[in-house]
C-alpha cells in the first residue's frame, strides 16, 4: 500500500496558538490606518497602553478575549487579526528583520538586535532586511550539495512534528502483519518474521559479501530479501533489518524519486519495524498503567518487547502525544557532542544551520543528553532538569555504545508534564543559555589567554553527516555493486528458484 498524508486537523480556536508578531503588526497597521494614538485604542479596548504597545511588537500573545475586543473596535474579524489580510510594506519588512534577528543564527553572532520602530527610516529597513537575505543565500549555497539532503531532513523533522511523531497508516500496516501472522503479544522472534516474510512470498537470506554500504538488498523478481550475515555487525539487530527491508513491501515503496523520496521511505521503514517489534495496542496499553501510576519509563518498554533503548525511545515519541497527551523531544548524540537524530514536539530549541537542519550540530554542554557523559558510571538512566530559554524540561537519558563511539539517548518533556515520570526526584540541574557564545562555546578569558597562540587541533570530521551521499538510484549505495552482488547470486539459483550447492 501507499502512504499518503492526510490533510492537517484543524484545531478548535481554544486549542489555538497565533502568531503574535503577525497579530501585533496587523493591529497597528489597523490602528493608523484609522489614525489612532495608542492611547484612543487602549480606551476603545480598556486594555492600558503599555499592553497593547508590547502587543504590536510582538512580546506578548494576545488572549482570545483581547482580539474580540480589538476585532470589534475596528470592526473586523478576528480571522483578519489571525491573518486574512495582507501586510503593507512597511509591516512586513517589520516582521521579516524580525524574524531574521530571532534566528540561532543571528543570536549566536551575539550582536544588538535593532528594533524595527516607526523612528527606524524605510530605507534601512529595507537594507537591513536585504543584507539578511544576502548573508542567508551565502551561508546556503556554501552548504553547496549536502544543502539537498539537510533541507529534506528539516522539512520531513516538520512534517513529523506537525503529526507528533504518529503515522497512523504505518500503525494499522504492522498491526494488520501482526494479525495475519498470528501474533498475540510478546517480544517478536526471528521465527516470527521469517513466518511474516513467507506470508508475504519472499525469502530471507543472510550473506557474509552484501554489499558494503547497503543495509538489505530486496529482490523484487525472485521475491529475495538478502540481509547482513549475523557475523558482519552491521544494522540495528537483526530483527529490526530485517523488519525494515519487509517493510519497503508493505507499504509499497518503488524506487525513491530524489533524496526528499529516499528520507521519507527510510522513516517509513524505521517505523514499521518498530511497530512491529513494540506493538501500537500493547504499548499503549503498558504506557497507559505507567501514566496512572505516575511512573513512566523508556526501559520498562525496552524490557517488555526486547528492543534496544533507542528503539524503545523512539517508540515512546510515536505513541507519547498521541496517547497520552505528553509532548516530547528525544536526542541520540555522539559522545563527541554531535547530534545524530533529534525530533521535538514540546517547544524545546535545538541548535541548528542556517537551513534549519539539526544533524551535525553540537548540542549544550549542559543538556541532558551531553551531561550523562561525565558521570563515572555509565549504566543506567540518568535524569536531569535543564532551565533553557524556552522553558525547563526534564530528561532521562542512557549511553550505549556503537561501532562508532558511544552515544546516549535521550527524551525530555517540559516541566509541566514530568509528574507522570520515574526519576522526577532527580536533584540534578543545569542552566543553559545557548545560543550564546559565552554558554559552553567560548573558553574562559584566562585558559584562552593563557594558551593562545600555542595550540593546533585536528578534527574528527562526522563525514557522513557533512557530505553528499554518493550518486545513485538509492542515495549512498553503491548501484553497480548492488546489481553485480543479485547478478551472481542469481546464477547460484536454477530456474525453479531452488538454491544449489553453493547458494542458500
Amino acid at each position: 500500500m501507499n502512504i499518503c498524508v492526510p490533510s492537517r486537523t484543524v484545531r478548535p480556536m481554544s486549542e489555538f496558538t497565533p502568531d503574535a508578531l503577525l497579530v501585533g503588526r496587523r493591529v497597528r497597521q489597523l490602528r493608523k490606518a484609522r489614525g489612532w494614538t495608542l492611547q484612543d485604542l487602549a480606551a476603545r479596548v480598556e486594555r492600558a497602553p503599555s499592553a497593547l504597545s508590547m502587543l504590536e511588537n510582538g512580546r506578548r500573545e494576545p488572549k482570545l478575549s483581547l482580539l474580540h475586543a480589538l476585532a470589534d473596535a475596528f470592526a473586523v474579524t478576528v480571522a483578519d487579526l489571525l491573518g486574512a489580510g495582507p501586510l503593507d510594506r512597511r509591516a512586513a519588512l517589520e516582521v521579516e528583520l524580525q524574524r531574521a534577528q530571532d534566528t540561532s543564527a543571528y543570536r549566536s553572532l551575539g550582536l544588538p538586535q535593532v528594533r524595527p520602530g516607526p523612528r527606524l527610516p524605510t530605507p534601512v529597513l529595507e537594507a537591513l532586511v536585504g543584507l539578511h537575505a544576502e548573508l542567508n543565500r551565502q551561508a546556503t549555497a556554501h552548504l553547496a550539495t549536502p544543502e539537498e539532503a539537510r533541507r529534506a531532513n528539516t522539512e520531513l523533522r516538520a512534517l513529523m512534528r506537525e503529526r507528533d511523531n504518529y503515522f497512523g497508516e504505518v500503525e494499522a500496516a504492522a498491526a494488520d502483519v501482526l494479525r495475519a501472522a498470528g501474533h498475540a503479544g510478546g517480544p517478536l522472534t526471528e521465527r516470527d518474521i521469517t513466518a511474516i516474510a513467507a506470508r508475504l512470498g519472499y525469502t530471507l537470506h543472510r550473506e557474509a559479501d552484501l554489499p558494503h554500504a547497503a543495509r538489505s538488498v530486496i529482490d523484487l523478481r525472485h521475491r529475495r530479501i538478502f540481509l547482513p550475515h549475523p557475523r558482519d555487525g552491521r544494522g540495528h539487530g537483526r530483527r529490526q533489518v530485517a523488519l525494515q527491508a519487509l517493510g519497503h513491501i508493505v507499504l509499497g515503496h518503488s524506487e525513491p524519486d530524489g533524496y526528499a523520496g529516499f528520507l521519507r521511505q527510510r522513516v517509513e521503514v524505521n517505523y514499521f519495524a518498530a511497530a512491529v517489534l513494540v506493538p501500537e495496542v500493547h504499548a499503549v496499553r503498558l504506557l497507559q498503567a505507567a501514566k496512572a501510576e505516575r511512573d513512566i519509563a523508556v526501559e520498562d518498554l525496552r524490557d517488555a518487547f526486547a528492543v534496544s533503548y533507542e528503539t524503545a525511545a523512539h517508540r515512546f515519541t510515536n505513541l507519547a502525544t498521541r496517547h497520552l497527551g505528553i509532548p516530547v523531544h528525544f536526542m541520540r548524540v555522539h559522545e563527541s557532542g554531535t547530534i545524530y537524530k533529534a525530533y521535538e514536539n514540546d517547544g524545546v530549541r535545538f541548535p541548528t544551520d542556517v537551513t534549519g537542519a539539526i544533524e551535525g550540530q553540537p548540542v549544550c554542554r549542559h543538556w541532558t543528553a551531553r551531561a550523562v557523559f561525565a558521570r563515572p558510571e555509565l549504566h543506567g538512566a540518568y535524569q536531569q532538569y535543564t532551565d533553557t530559554s524556552s522553558g525547563t524540561y526534564w530528561c532521562t537519558a542512557l549511553v550505549e555504545p556503537a561501532a562508532q563511539g558511544d552515544f546516549s539517548v535521550s527524551v525530555g518533556v517540559p516541566y509541566a508534564h514530568v509528574k507522570w515520570f520515574r526519576g522526577k526526584e532527580t536533584r540534578e540541574r543545569d542552566t543553559s543559555r545557548c545560543p550564546e557564545e559565552s554558554c559552553c562555546r567560548t573558553p574562559p578569558a584566562q585558559l584562552r589567554r593563557q594558551w593562545e597562540g600555542s595550540v593546533l587541533a585536528s578534527a574528527r570530521a562526522h563525514t557522513h553527516l557533512l557530505a553528499a551521499l554518493p550518486p545513485g538510484t538509492f542515495p549512498g549505495v553503491d548501484d553497480t555493486e548492488v546489481l553485480r552482488f543479485l547478478e551472481a547470486r542469481a546464477r547460484e539459483w536454477d530456474p525453479a528458484g531452488e538454491p544449489t550447492a553453493a547458494g542458500g
